[in-house]
């Protein structure tokens, strides 16, 4: 897996800047209740969605991501609103906000249960009536149907712990039930051959380690595709909305 907290540096840029965190965060507002209030922005990165979300008039946002290099971008962007804190077990009592958000985390994750327990506790947060808002089948959603996406395809994958239907099994554990879906453009995250290399050797697909003689077959492969430098289309990511019951 990436260190995350080296990434902070280049992550932005690496990942669509400011045109993704916009969509990112307006599809993320679009699944909130009416009378939401406070949101946690869970595994909030360099807080370029949270800054986006905590624009919405009327709603305090509260950001917390495990990375210090993370955490310190996101301060900047989002002064006095971040906490370093583990998604696992954060650092806020029951029942404190009116929705949380989790936008690309669970795909990260190692297995199930650790996605149960982050989904779990973003449960806990949250207030009677309250709303989580996550990113779910965030690789699948690279799959473009692209010619790089053919030389992957032989590529080992492991069973995604961010699948909808998983996510949907550990929310529903802990008495959410799905009540929105949005849509939203990863801009500036369409793969060219050379980005892909590149992300090959940083580590970026985690069932491929970047030293390795599988990795060095696959960047080969890719090395003799066409327009080396054009990026191919971006992928569309998956939101889903879960409603906590009242008390």
């Amino acid at each position: 897996m990436l260190d995350y907290g080296k990434e902070a540096v280049r992550y932005d840029a690496s990942r669509g800047g400011e045109p993704r965190a916009v969509a990112a965060a307006a599809a993320v507002l679009s699944l909130l209740p009416a009378g939401a209030r406070t949101l946690l922005d869970v595994a909030c990165g360099t807080g370029s969605v949270t800054r986006r979300l905590a624009a919405r008039p009327g709603l305090r946002v509260v950001g917390v991501d495990a990375a210090y290099g993370m955490a310190r971008m996101a301060a900047d962007r989002v002064p006095g609103a971040i906490v370093l804190g583990d998604s696992r077990s954060l650092p806020f009592r029951d029942g404190a906000f009116d929705a949380a958000s989790a936008v690309w985390l669970l795909h990260l994750l190692s297995d199930p249960d650790e996605a149960a327990a982050v989904v779990g506790e973003c449960a806990r947060v949250l207030r009677p009536g309250g709303v989580l808002v996550v990113t779910v089948d965030k690789a699948a959603s690279h799959n473009v149907g692209s010619d790089i996406d053919a030389v992957l395809a032989g590529r080992p994958v492991r069973s995604p712990v961010d699948a909808a239907a998983r996510v949907e099994g550990y929310a529903g554990a802990y008495g959410l039930t799905r009540v929105g879906r949005a849509r939203f453009p990863g801009h500036g995250q369409g793969r060219s051959p050379r980005s892909t290399v590149e992300d090959l050797r940083r580590g970026w697909f985690t069932s491929i380690p970047p030293d390795s003689p599988l990795a060095g077959r696959f960047a080969r492969r890719l090395a003799e595709l066409p327009d080396q430098e054009v990026r191919r289309p971006d992928p569309e990511f998956t939101l889903l909305a879960f409603h906590k019951p009242p008390a």
